[in-house]
């Protein structure tokens, strides 16, 4: 009898059987995606999870095959949904009811052209879009012919069709990762050389590295699919992306029915710029692993990511 209470305890006591709504005790899987910010914020809800009796499993997925993912119920999670480059296929699958919009983060979004300060004194008038356009060449690299070279990450976005809607001698390189970005950043900076690539907002650049985003005409939903709209009138994207975007949470449908505490916490989640910033520089910056810096951060962090659970769920 004694060793029936005894291990009726320690059941009782185990961090799962406060875990109030978890079927059949399934891990959650949470995707990560190939940025350090996103990858991060991953680990640290998994481990906010965690502290409540959940088991965790990371689920890496590139950003177009996530919402199959997500909407047929093979992932549960996206900590970090970013509106300039994620919100048609988000709006369209909350829209039908196959995922879950999980609230907003108090960070805004920038994702545009970007180039470090000292460019100015070679290119007066940036950051306007005419003066990047009228210094082009200063831009160019060897094998380019004279035209500027603008750096494109991995993912999919209209640059080419802004070059020819802007009629910019520029052409798009589209290097492998993130990461590489950074590598041209840090040579080119290193030399003072003029470079001209995409950037984002929250990121760990803004907290390191003193900047500005290109500032092209004002974006406009019509820009996307009118090529009437704007200041050429014959081709679409003659536009900047969106400023102050939104920055979401998203859950498979499952998710949300079968895991309360889970997905009220998850709702309660938020992060701002300057969080995000910093913990992406904790990486990119400081050399710590992904694990690591999630680590730092809940143990500095204690307070705030203990008010994010339910007091039902604690």
């Amino acid at each position: 009898m004694r060793s029936y209470l005894f291990l009726l305890v320690l059941v009782m006591a185990s961090p799962a059987a406060f875990s109030k709504d978890a079927k059949d005790n399934s891990a959650i899987r949470i995707i990560t995606n190939n940025w350090t910010s996103q990858i991060v914020l991953a680990h640290i809800t998994g481990k906010v999870f965690s502290s409540i009796g959940y088991p965790i499993e990371y689920l890496a997925s590139t950003t177009s095959d996530q919402w199959g993912a997500l909407a047929h119920g093979s992932a549960d999670v996206q900590i970090e949904v970013w509106e300039g480059t994620m919100s048609d296929q988000f709006n369209r699958l909350t829209s039908a009811g196959s995922i879950i919009d999980a609230g907003s983060h108090t960070a805004t979004t920038r994702e545009d052209w970007w180039y470090p300060k000292y460019v100015e004194e070679l290119c007066p008038g940036l950051p306007d879009w005419q003066a990047l356009k009228d210094c082009a060449k200063i831009f160019s690299r060897p094998n380019s012919n004279g035209s500027g070279i603008y750096y494109a990450g991995p993912w999919e976005k209209p640059d080419e069709a802004k070059v020819r809607a802007l009629d910019m001698d520029f052409k798009v390189h589209a290097l492998d990762s993130g990461d590489d970005l950074w590598v041209e950043l840090k040579k080119a900076h290193a030399n003072k050389t003029p470079v001209v690539l995409f950037n984002w907002s929250p990121n760990w650049v803004e907290s390191r590295f003193e900047g500005h985003f290109i500032e092209f005409p004002l974006h406009h939903p019509d820009c996307e699919t009118d090529p009437s709209w704007g200041v050429n009138k014959q081709f679409l994207y003659d536009c900047g992306n969106p400023k102050g975007g939104w920055l979401k949470k998203a859950t498979s449908i499952s998710f949300a029915k079968d895991n309360s505490c889970a997905y009220q916490t998850l709702k309660n989640i938020s992060f701002n710029n300057l969080q995000i910033s910093q913990i992406s520089a904790l990486v990119d910056v400081d050399n710590l692993s992904y694990l690591d810096a999630a680590d730092i951060w809940i143990k500095n962090n204690t307070s705030l990511w203990q008010s994010w659970i339910p007091k039902d769920c604690h």
